[in-house]
């Protein structure tokens, strides 16, 4: 055997010379208390639990903001930049940040800011992730490679918090992942060293509902470092159901073992899923598809992103959303088939050809059944997919599902906006946001999904293509089914019948029936002097 010299990494992508690192505004007086959550591991329930904390401390009157340095996840949402140069009009640009961060901000009722999420990554490999420093995208690297370029994000993290800090009471801080990964403590952007730069005290957060909560807490504690474990003032426990009496032992040999208080326990929220899943992780759950006459089916992608444009309809009772899992057929009693965004489009016609799909797709599509595309989904629906700079993957070319005559080419800046309009084909108000990188171009176009305007009867562009028969349609919008007359007029046109959910109140509703179980089962008064 020869040996072979291991291939070289790549460079990291560069942090742009002109990218500002913020700082309080002049003359700001504030400096906001801050408590850090930190999890156990992943999927605690540590973004659910900030949001409402968020809501809670804001009911009592507080200006609170959400804060977490660093995110995975391909659910991202737009978010002002204001510390880009303003657009003629006098509105701001946007950049995106994690879509947990921009539920975190309602539950505060502010808006979303570049600097409640300063760093994004947004997974397109195994390996590999878009990296998004304040809203801009920076590049792809490997994890290898982003794991060496960390440490310089930091004065654009801290720089964040600051920031946050001169414009509120508190700011709620959550960790990423688990807390206790110490092979990670030095380049850490998110967790201890993040504590130890930004001197925040540290809850942890344990999921009791999976299990293992004793090892996970006393196992923490092991692993952090002494001086860490100093910062951690208590811990949280999330997702109890039952008598919790029969615990409360386990909670003295924790306390015991570790020295930390126990500071109270969540129970289980059961209306949590009304509210935006932070990732996919979410959608590997079992669920039963509702027992609506419309049925909808979605393919779940590989790289399946801002897959919560679903969220309105699956809400609507007389509406079944399915979400066809890999090694599963597309059922064939669908009446709409949604192809959801994606962040590597590319890859992902190679999952649905490797699954099948494709055919199962267009049967369905022959046999007069519809088939509608969001974002990535609309590019999949047309001829080819083109990405000769290799953005999202290898350079290449990928033959379409070629139910639009459209086709699209990957390239150019990525177009982040956010959408109040007026839809003159529906008559209905359109609310939501772009969020994509690419051209898209083609006969197909001549028939629009979509004729947005700023106000009704006012100067129009089209949007997005629907095939002659009316069957295939697709726009690069997220949120669509967000507005509640635009949702019901799609459901009227796909055969369905829409009930007068207001979707946005739903969410509003939910995040305050999670405050108050939040303030039922915690001391607030108790976790709010620990802030400091």
């Amino acid at each position: 055997m020869t040996e072979t010299s291991p291939r070289p990494l790549p460079d990291p992508p560069a942090i742009p010379a002109d990218l500002p690192i913020p700082t309080p505004p002049p003359g700001a007086t504030k400096r906001a208390r801050a408590l850090m959550i930190q999890g156990t591991s992943s999927d605690v329930g540590k973004s659910l639990l900030v949001a409402g904390l968020c809501r809670a401390y804001q009911k009592r009157g507080l200006a609170v903001r959400p804060f977490k340095a660093q995110n995975m996840s391909n659910n991202a949402a737009v978010a002002v930049d204001s510390d880009a140069p303003p657009n003629p009009d006098g509105t701001y640009p946007h950049g995106e940040i994690g879509r947990a961060q921009a539920l975190q901000a309602r539950a505060c009722k502010v808006p979303p800011s570049i600097d409640m999420n300063p760093v994004l990554l947004k997974p397109q490999t195994e390996i590999g992730a878009q990296v998004v420093l304040r809203g801009r995208v920076l590049g792809n690297c490997p994890a290898r490679v982003y794991h060496r370029m960390r440490h310089a994000l930091m004065p654009a993290v801290l720089g964040s918090l600051e920031k946050l800090r001169a414009d509120a009471d508190l700011i709620v801080v959550e960790g990423a992942g688990s807390g206790a990964e110490m092979y990670l403590r030095d380049s850490d952007i998110t967790n201890m060293r993040l504590a130890e730069l930004a001197d925040l005290p540290v809850v942890f957060l344990s999921d009791i509902d999976r299990g293992g909560t004793m090892g996970a807490l006393v196992g923490t504690h092991a692993l952090l470092r002494p001086e860490d474990n100093a910062r951690v003032r208590g811990y949280l426990i999330n997702k109890f159901r039952g008598d919790f009496t029969i615990f409360e032992p386990a909670c003295e040999t924790i306390t015991e073992r570790t020295g930390w208080p126990f500071l109270g326990v969540v129970r289980w929220f059961e209306n949590g899923a009304r509210l935006p899943a932070e990732d996919s992780l979410a959608l590997e759950r079992p669920a039963e598809p509702g027992a609506g006459d419309l049925r909808i089916a979605v393919p779940r992608l590989s790289r399946i992103a801002n897959f919560d444009d679903i969220d309105p309809l699956a809400a609507e009772p007389g509406v079944s959303v399915s979400w066809v899992q890999p090694g599963s057929p597309i059922p064939r009693d669908t009446d709409v088939v949604i192809l959801p965004g994606s962040k590597a489009t590319r890859s992902d016609l190679d999952v649905m050809r490797r699954e099948g799909w494709d055919i199962d797709i267009l049967a369905h599509a022959r046999a007069g059944g519809r088939v509608v595309g969001l974002c990535a989904g609309f590019q999949m629906l047309g001829r080819v997919v083109r990405d000769p700079q290799g953005l999202e993957g290898p350079p290449g070319e990928t033959p379409g599902l070629g139910l639009l005559d459209i086709e699209t080419e990957i390239g150019g800046d990525k177009r982040l906006i956010d959408l109040a309009l007026h839809d003159a084909v529906s008559g209905c108000p359109v609310a939501g946001y772009e969020m994509h990188m690419g051209r898209t171009t083609g006969p197909g176009l001549a028939r629009p999904w979509l004729r947005l305007s700023e106000t009704p009867g006012g100067p129009v562009r089209d949007e997005g293509a629907v095939s002659a028969d009316g069957c295939i349609m697709g726009a690069y919008v997220h949120g669509l089914f967000g507005g509640d007359a635009f949702r019901a007029h799609w459901i009227g046109r796909m055969g369905g019948e829409a009930t007068r959910l207001n979707y946005e109140h739903r969410v509003e509703r939910t995040l305050d029936e999670l405050a108050a179980q939040i303030e039922a089962n915690l001391d607030l008064d108790a976790l709010l002097a620990l802030a400091v």
